[in-house]
C-alpha cells in the first residue's frame, strides 16, 4: 500500500489538482499512480471520487476561508481614508510627500493603536478604494483662487469673446527633449538589469505645437532656444496655415510677454490675440498632454541614435496626432481640461 503523502497541497493549487487527478482517473490512471504523481493520499482521492459522484464537479471548487476582519470601525476607516486623499503626509509630521504602506500603517497606530502587518494594510487601502498610483505634481506656488477665477470667469470670457467675434482658440506650448531621454519598461529576466543600447550623447530639440478642442495640431520645430524671435517666428507660420482670427492662449514665459512680441501682435491688428493662464498652471493647459503623448509614449520608447533619428520619431509621433483628431480631443477629457469644453 502507498504510503500516504506528508506535504500539503496548498489551497490556491488544490481545485486544479482534483482536477487533474479526477481527469487522470478517468482515463484509467490507478489510484495508487495518481497517488504517487500528484502527490496526495490514496485516500484524499477516494474522496475526492465520492464528493464528485454524489455532489457533481461544482462540489470539487475551493472555498477560500473568510479573512479577519479589520480591527477599525467603519468611522475610523472613512477617517482613514479622508486623511489619505485629503491631506500631504507631511501635514501629519510624516518626511516625504508621497503615501506608502509603511506610513499608512503608522498612521493607524499613531490616531487608533492598531498595529497592522503590510499585507493587511495593502488588503485595508483596497477596501477603501484606493490603489497605488503614479501622482501629478502641482507647483505649490500655485494659486487655487487664480485657476479658480480663471476656469469660472476668465475662460468662459474668452470662449465668449471668440465665439462673437469668430475666432479660433488655441492652446500653445513649448517642449524641449534630449536625445538620451527615454521611458517605458521592457521584458527582462528576474534580477537582471536590460540594457538597450542608445546614444550617449546629449543634444536637445526643441519645439512649439498648438491645439484646438476639434483635434487641431500645428507643429513646429524650434531652432536653438525659444526666444521672443523664435516664438515671433513660429506665431507667423501659425498665422499662414490656419485662417481667419486667432486667439492663442499661453503661459506667462517670457518670450510669450516681451516688448517685441507685444509689438508684433499688436502689429497684425486684431488678427491675433494673446491670452495668458494663471503662472504654475499646466495642467490647465491640453497642449501639455500632447508633449506627454509625443515624449513619453511615442518617442521616449524608440530608444534613438541620433539628432535625426530623434527628429524622425518626433515627427511621426506628431503626424499620428494629427491624423487621428479623436485622440487629441481625448485630452480635453481631463478631469483639469473639462472647463474648456463645458
Amino acid at each position: 500500500m502507498t504510503a500516504e503523502p506528508k506535504r500539503r497541497t496548498p489551497r490556491r493549487s488544490l481545485e486544479d489538482t482534483r482536477t487533474l487527478v479526477l481527469s487522470a482517473i478517468d482515463k484509467g490512471m490507478a489510484v495508487d499512480q495518481a497517488a504517487a504523481v500528484f502527490g496526495v493520499g490514496r485516500s484524499t482521492i477516494f474522496g475526492w471520487v465520492k464528493l464528485r459522484n454524489e455532489s457533481g464537479p461544482a462540489a470539487l471548487a475551493v472555498k477560500m476561508p473568510p479573512g479577519r476582519e479589520p480591527a477599525l470601525t467603519e468611522q475610523q476607516m472613512a477617517q482613514l481614508r479622508s486623511w489619505i486623499i485629503g491631506r500631504d503626509p507631511r501635514q501629519l509630521q510624516f518626511e516625504f510627500g508621497l503615501w506608502t504602506r509603511e506610513m499608512v500603517a503608522e498612521l493607524i497606530r499613531r490616531k487608533f493603536g492598531v498595529q497592522f502587518t503590510l499585507q493587511w494594510v495593502g488588503k485595508l487601502l483596497a477596501r477603501l478604494g484606493l490603489s497605488p498610483q503614479r501622482p501629478l505634481v502641482r507647483a505649490y506656488e500655485q494659486s487655487p483662487d487664480r485657476v479658480t477665477h480663471w476656469k469660472e470667469v476668465e475662460y468662459p470670457k474668452i470662449r465668449a469673446q471668440a465665439i462673437s467675434q469668430g475666432a479660433s482658440i488655441y492652446f500653445a506650448d513649448e517642449a524641449g527633449i534630449r536625445t538620451d531621454h527615454h521611458s517605458g519598461t521592457t521584458w527582462a529576466p528576474v534580477g537582471e538589469t536590460p540594457i538597450v543600447r542608445g546614444t550617449g550623447k546629449r543634444v536637445s530639440v526643441n519645439m512649439i505645437s498648438t491645439v484646438n478642442t476639434q483635434g487641431k495640431l500645428h507643429f513646429s520645430f524650434v531652432e536653438g532656444n525659444l526666444n521672443s524671435a523664435a516664438f515671433i517666428d513660429y506665431l507667423k507660420k501659425l498665422m499662414h496655415d490656419i485662417p481667419g482670427k486667432i486667439f492663442l492662449i499661453v503661459d506667462g514665459h517670457s518670450a510669450h510677454r516681451s516688448a517685441e512680441t507685444k509689438a508684433f501682435v499688436k502689429s497684425t491688428k486684431g488678427r491675433l490675440r494673446l491670452f495668458f493662464l494663471p503662472p504654475y498652471s499646466p495642467e490647465l493647459n491640453p497642449d501639455e498632454w500632447v508633449w506627454k503623448n509625443i515624449k513619453n509614449d511615442r518617442v521616449g520608447r524608440t530608444i534613438v541614435r541620433s539628432v535625426r533619428e530623434l527628429q524622425d520619431g518626433i515627427e511621426k509621433a506628431v503626424a499620428r496626432l494629427q491624423q487621428t483628431p479623436e485622440l487629441v480631443q481625448a485630452f480635453f477629457r481631463d478631469r483639469d481640461l473639462l472647463y474648456i469644453t463645458t
